[in-house]
């Protein structure tokens, strides 16, 4: 099922093969241990998207680097080599052998870089700093932040130092990213972001409340078969409500491949939305069309995929969701760009 609506694909990562053993992650063995460009990207999406907010990839870093006076960055080293190459996409100015040229500079309308915020808001200050002099010309592009938080031990985001970072992202009107996993940590991350919006908004003036954009639709359990007596799925249903009640929250409609069973998919684009149905259902509740927007995880989601129809078949789950919800056109128009543009503080492409 196509869409006649322009598409800003709101999470996608890429890098480079040359910078492959910066990232955290990496193995030779890992199936996206290689390089994902640009490239790459529109080949996978057939040129079907018109623009891409690029989401850190979690490249190896050390929190504490930049705390000390002098404002050292070796422990940043790796997370700013990113900056510089985004920076190197937006401005057109490839490297050979990187996938991309310099007509493809227009396609990143947003980038979001790593951040040490469970450091405090001084050292954020600095590192912003330090991010925003490597970015150059391309710093307009960087509409804030993420670090993640789903691999991170509990309490990590309600520390008052990361408390206090996010209150500094409200303040220079920088978004922060929201990486969390109920179906492998469970409920607990989800109270936790409950309580962690509601502190960094708690005294702040409406202005300088930090824009939250949840990733993932917070990675439930999409393998759940009975929803209305599994525990999993009614604590993560709850923690719907409670965080589309805050104006600044938004929901990302992405990485559903990473929580499905492998047999589940294989199957169709159809067959995956009847089975996402209840998710779906109570994101759309929760948030409604002007909070929710269309991402695709590439290159995560051609993990037991495929790289040619991962994509695609994801748009075409989303696009069934817009059709059997019944959507006007201004509703579809926000989820499949208008949302991420305007959550991001992106002008209008």
């Amino acid at each position: 099922m196509a869409t006649s609506f322009p598409i800003i694909d709101s999470h996608i990562h890429l890098y480079p093969e040359a910078e492959l053993d910066t990232l955290s992650w990496y193995t030779p063995e890992n199936p996206l241990g290689k390089q994902h460009s640009v490239e790459d990207y529109k080949a996978a999406t057939g040129g079907a998207a018109k623009g891409f907010i690029f989401l850190e990839t979690d490249r190896k870093h050390d929190l504490a680097s930049g705390a000390d006076e002098a404002g050292g960055s070796k422990g940043w080293e790796h997370p700013l080599a990113e900056i510089d190459w985004l920076k190197r996409i937006v401005t057109g100015n490839p490297r050979e052998g990187q996938g991309h040229t310099k007509e493809d500079s227009e396609l990143c309308v947003a980038y979001i870089p790593w951040a040490p915020m469970p450091s405090g808001a001084a050292v954020l200050e600095k590192y912003i700093a330090k991010a925003q002099e490597v970015a150059g010309e391309s710093w307009s592009k960087v509409r804030g932040f993420r670090y993640l938080l789903q691999d991170k031990p509990n309490g990590t985001c309600l520390t008052d130092e990361f408390i206090e970072s996010l209150k500094l992202l409200g303040r220079k009107k920088l978004v922060f990213d929201l990486g969390i996993d109920q179906h492998r940590r469970g409920r607990v991350q989800l109270e936790e972001a409950v309580e962690m919006i509601d502190r960094a908004h708690e005294g702040v003036p409406e202005e300088d409340k930090v824009v939250f954009i949840l990733n993932h639709m917070c990675k439930p359990d999409l393998g759940v078969y009975n929803t209305m007596s599994s525990p999993s799925f009614l604590a993560w249903r709850t923690a719907m409500f409670t965080l589309g009640k805050c104006e600044q929250t938004y929901m990302k409609i992405s990485g559903g491949f990473s929580e499905m069973p492998d047999s589940l998919k294989e199957r169709p684009a159809e067959d995956i939305f009847e089975a996402l149905m209840p998710w779906l259902s109570v994101i759309l509740a929760a948030f409604g069309s002007d909070r929710i927007m269309f991402g695709s995880d590439w290159p995560v989601c051609t993990v037991g995929v495929g790289a040619s129809e991962a994509w695609a078949k994801w748009q075409k789950v989303v696009a069934r969701l817009c059709w059997m919800a019944t959507l006007d056109d201004e509703a579809q128009r926000n989820i499949w760009g208008a949302t991420a543009l305007k959550a991001y503080g992106i002008e209008s492409k």
